[in-house]
Order: C-alpha cells, then structure tokens, then sequence
C-alpha cells in the first residue's frame, strides 16, 4: 500500500503537541480511522481538516471524547441539513419562476 495520500501519526502528535493517546481514543470512538503499514500509524488526509476541528473543539471547548463525538456528529448533520436546504429551495425556485 502506498502512503501518498496519508499523513504519519507521529507528525500530527509533534505538529499539534497531542499525545498519541488522543489519536487512539478518536479512532476508538469510530471517529477517525487509523490506517497501519508496515506497524507505523497513519490517517488519511482527507480526515485532516476534520482532525483539527476535533482538536479544537479538545482544547478550546475542553470536551471529552464523548463530547467531541455529539459534537462532531451534530456539526456533520448540520451540514447534511443545510445541503438538503439549499437543493430544497433551489427545486421550489423553479417553480417560482413560472
């Protein structure tokens, strides 16, 4: 397995000071997915942007696992809910322009 599209675990511990610890109670949680190659840990970088809000909402806010998962959750059907809006308001536009 190529690791181009993957970014070493240990680089995000350094880059934003966390503890490996954190990463494995994420992944526990189902919350990101942790890809092994050759016993080294990785996460996929599409999964980075949603990394750092769970960081965030760790350090700002000082959730817990727990909170980071309704949280995280919440924010993701939010965003399902406002696409379903846009696409329900761009149909009924159609039938307005009549």
């Amino acid at each position: 397995m190529t690791t181009d599209k993957l970014i070493l675990l240990e680089h995000l511990c350094v880059h934003y000071e966390v503890e490996h610890s954190f990463f494995s109670h994420l992944s526990e949680a189902g919350l990101i997915e942790i890809t092994i190659v050759e016993n080294t840990k990785y996460i996929h970088s599409d999964m980075l942007s949603d990394v750092e809000k769970m960081m965030r909402l760790h350090h700002d806010l000082e959730l817990n696992i727990e909170g980071i998962d309704v949280v995280f959750h919440l924010l993701q059907k939010i965003d399902r809910l406002n696409t379903e809006l846009v696409a329900a308001n761009n149909r009924l536009s159609l039938y307005e322009q009549d």
